[in-house]
């Protein structure tokens, strides 16, 4: 057991040394019979009795002045400051001492000591300290920032529970974070306190006692070291005497010299999980800077505004803590036991520890994704009562997910009879073939990623390289796949160039300022592209009208890629080789959630929203969540009361239905190993504009194994060239274009075992797959969607996320995000 430091403060009574002198003399009064001679005589002994009594006030005021002296810090509430080094033979104590130096209201250190130290800046302690933090920090050494990191004592609380009083650690014990979780005081509960009027303890939690702190705190071995070994550790809210780093290493505003980024990465740690930006780093989604504050976080903690290292070094520690394992709630007892910190001012950080939990966990920045709880992550008052969410697709599971775990009373009502909305994935071949999402792009920090991190699903990491097959067989030579990309994004480029002082009156057809900047160019250069140029062109315009869902015709020139000027999801592209619905059944688990249910109208006109389905059921609650496709929104299969703004409205439909319809073959061999040579997918060049979009690629379903199935894609206009004919036709018109590319390989004129077409285009409750912006239309329309109605109605889907449309991550998100609203509210 670690025993609290007993040290009795010896009390001054201040009327013992007061103005008025206890022996002073009292004054006669002249009596009758006295002679004006006496009279003289009495009235000068009275002049000598006057001067003498001040002249003793004065010595007397003096001893007071000896015996007492303020703190040197204006407002200082120490009304009898205390040092708390000891070190000097001649320490005041709490008695007088011609200074006292603060280090915080209830912290403070006589001249004694201090010259104590001053005489001994060479002693080996304290010059291997001054050498240390010089070179690994910012700031700069100072006997007051010794005496902070290195003097003052430790505070721990008694684990018992029925004491969880703080004590103070002798000097010679060090905090750890295994002291910190075993610790009990050993006390009796009813003698289980300490005198508040020796280091003030009772103001450590006071709103302003934080403003009086001369230094900000520095944590020592926070689990955010290994993350931010790039940065000077005082920038960060971490100590420069735990890092070890030469001078000569040093650079930069907030950082240090290191080894390249792939270097930076924390052993044993997820490669994907990077929640900080490296020094220099940028465009890096959900990254966070480790050396500021963020918007939302100003706004939420505006004391922190003037000095945020104390804010910094609790973030820094708490994104830190999750990433390290992210398979279990993260609470504010298990980060407090690494907030190693000397002095009062770590009982006050970790009484910060559950607002900046609470926040970052509002957010989804932790305790987030599969993750199960026994009991609510949000206190009472940061929640909501019920809600209703319609749709059961990723975004809607999501903010149910979340609104579960931080307490609110969930009810999910989808009306399909299944859960996943546009991911629906077929295992009928062997192998998961996803009838809708399936790869992940970009998996840095994305939350799809964590998922998988936390089910133990392995991902498999695409390869970059696509050879494209022409009609007949012929593989194209790279050198003109790699001269036709380069012309595809130059003429890109010239459109970016474009659009840069047009308004959205002036908007243009994607697909016709593509062909007006390609003729131009071809004009004014000179060149002409020959015949299969023009077909690999097209090659990467078929590619560019899968990523947006449309035939070009129909996408704005001006916002077609209006995300990219956001962070985007950044290293490997994966598949998911199990599927997205193993993910989407983890987020229902323990959820209310009534499958055939559609829902014919949403009344907002009350104090809570009346929810009614098609068969007449209703339902009521305190807010409801919208995440149903955009096309049911634009067809109005929702009615409203009051309707939606007009504002809304048009956002709705200046944004379009994108459609892709996704073919999958079973065969009973791998008859395209020995031509693709283990990559996982290859291109078809096709014959000529016409049949742009008609399986442009082929991807191979189980790259590493020995199941024979490929999956390929329908964009553009050829989603409307296949919509209306039998699946049969489709998948002869798929076999015959392999039969061109692969012809020694396939001679029979069916081969496929087994097929499956998708009819999104159909689908009632869907008809779409992702959205894009029309012609005329902006990226703010997403914005627009997404804004609530009244406190009582939300919006989520992939429709609603300015930042990451068209994607399983986005509509997640998006969840996340009205979950993080409603219980703001």
């Amino acid at each position: 057991m670690v025993y609290l430091k007993q040290s009795e403060l010896s009390t001054v009574s201040f009327s013992d040394y007061s103005g008025n002198a206890s022996g002073s003399r009292r004054v006669r009064k002249r009596s009758s019979g006295e002679s004006p001679g006496e009279a003289t005589r009495s009235a000068g002994r009275q002049t000598n009795i006057r001067q003498r009594k001040a002249t003793d006030t004065e010595e007397e005021d003096e001893q007071t002045e000896k015996k007492y002296r303020r703190c040197e810090k204006a407002g200082c509430s120490a009304t009898y400051p205390v040092c708390f080094a000891s070190t000097s033979e001649r320490c005041a104590k709490n008695g007088y001492t011609s200074r006292w130096y603060h280090l915080s209201c209830g912290e403070h250190f006589c001249n004694e000591c201090f010259d104590h130290y001053y005489r001994r800046l060479l002693s080996k302690t304290q010059l291997r300290h001054k050498l240390n933090w010089f070179s690994n920090g910012k700031s700069e050494p100072s006997l007051k920032a010794f005496m902070a990191d290195q003097q003052l004592p430790y505070w721990i609380q008694c684990t018992n529970p029925d004491c969880r009083k703080w004590r103070q650690l002798t000097k010679e014990i060090q905090l750890t974070a295994s002291l910190a979780a075993s610790y009990r005081c050993g006390m009796k509960f009813n003698n289980c306190t300490i005198k508040s009027t020796l280091y003030n303890m009772a103001e450590v939690t006071e709103s302003w006692w934080q403003s009086m702190l001369i230094l900000p705190p520095l944590f020592k071995d926070s689990p955010a070291s290994p993350f931010l070994a790039a940065y000077y550790p005082d920038c960060v809210g971490m100590s420069p005497s735990g890092s070890s780093v030469s001078p000569n290493e040093l650079r930069g505003d907030h950082c240090r010299a290191v080894q390249p980024q792939s270097k930076c990465l924390v052993p044993g740690l997820c490669p994907y999980f990077q929640p900080f930006y490296q020094p220099n780093e940028c465009g890096k989604a959900l990254c966070v800077r480790p050396d500021m504050m963020e918007l939302d976080e100003l706004y939420e903690f505006p004391e922190f505004s003037r000095d945020p290292t104390m804010y910094l070094a609790l973030r820094n520690l708490i994104l830190a803590s999750w990433h390290k394992n992210c398979k279990e709630v993260l609470t504010a007892e298990k980060c407090a036991l690494h907030v190693i910190v000397r002095g009062l001012v770590r009982i006050r950080c970790v009484q910060e520890m559950d607002r900046v939990l609470h926040f970052m966990t509002r957010k989804g920045l932790i305790n987030t994704g599969v993750l199960s709880v026994s009991r609510p992550l949000l206190p009472e008052r940061q929640r909501c009562k019920n809600v209703i969410i319609i749709g059961a697709g990723a975004s809607g599971l999501a903010a149910a997910r979340q609104l579960h775990n931080f307490g609110t009373q969930v009810m999910v009502l989808e009306a399909r009879e299944r859960i996943g909305g546009r991911v629906w994935d077929n295992t009928s071949m062997g192998v998961t073939v996803g009838q809708g999402a399936q790869i992940v792009n970009g998996c840095v920090n994305n939350p799809i990623a964590l998922m998988c991190e936390q089910m133990g699903i392995k991902m498999h990491k695409l390869g970059e390289r696509c050879d494209l097959f022409q009609e007949g067989g012929q593989a194209t030579d790279p050198s003109i796949d790699k001269r036709m990309d380069f012309h595809f994004n130059a003429i890109l480029d010239v459109v970016s160039e474009w659009r840069k002082d047009k308004s959205q009156s002036q908007d243009q057809p994607l697909g016709e300022k593509v062909q007006e900047v390609k003729k131009n160019f071809l004009q004014e250069s000179g060149m002409q592209f020959s015949d299969l140029e023009e077909k690999v062109l097209q090659f990467h315009l078929s590619n560019l009208e899968f990523a947006c869902g449309s035939p070009l015709g129909q996408v704005s020139a001006r916002s077609w890629d209006h995300n990219e000027f956001f962070a985007q999801f950044s290293g490997d592209h994966t598949l998911l080789t199990k599927g997205y619905s193993l993910l989407l059944y983890k987020l229902a688990e323990g959820l209310d959630i009534r499958t055939k249910c559609p829902v014919q109208s949403i009344d907002y006109s009350g104090d809570h929203v009346k929810v009614t389905s098609t068969n007449g059921s209703q339902w009521t609650a305190q807010k409801v969540l919208v995440s149903v496709p955009l096309t049911l929104l634009q067809k109005n299969f929702i009615q409203f009361n009051p309707p939606l703004s007009e504002r809304k409205m048009k956002a709705i439909h200046s944004l379009g239905a994108g459609i892709i319809e996704k073919v999958a073959l079973q065969f009973p061999f791998r008859f395209w190993d020995g031509k693709i040579q283990g990559a996982d997918y290859f291109g078809h060049i096709p014959p000529s504009p016409d049949h742009r979009g008609m399986f442009g690629v082929f991807y191979d379903m189980d790259p590493q194994g020995k199941r024979a199935v490929l999956m390929s894609i329908i964009s553009g206009d050829a989603v409307a060239a296949v919509r209306e004919m039998e699946d049969k036709t489709i998948i002869d018109i798929c076999m015959k274009v392999l039969r061109e590319l692969f012809k020694e390989q396939v001679q029979q004129k069916r081969l496929a075992t087994e097929f499956f077409v998708t009819h999104w285009s159909r689908d009632v409750w869907s008809q779409m797959s992702y959205s894009y912006v029309k012609t005329g239309g902006s990226g703010e329309a997403y914005d627009i969607l997404a804004e609530d109605i009244q406190g009582k109605v939300f919006f989520a889907g992939e429709a609603t996320n300015r930042h990451f449309p068209q994607t399983v991550t986005g509509a997640y998100l998006s969840g996340v995000r009205e979950a993080s609203k409603m219980a703001a509210m």
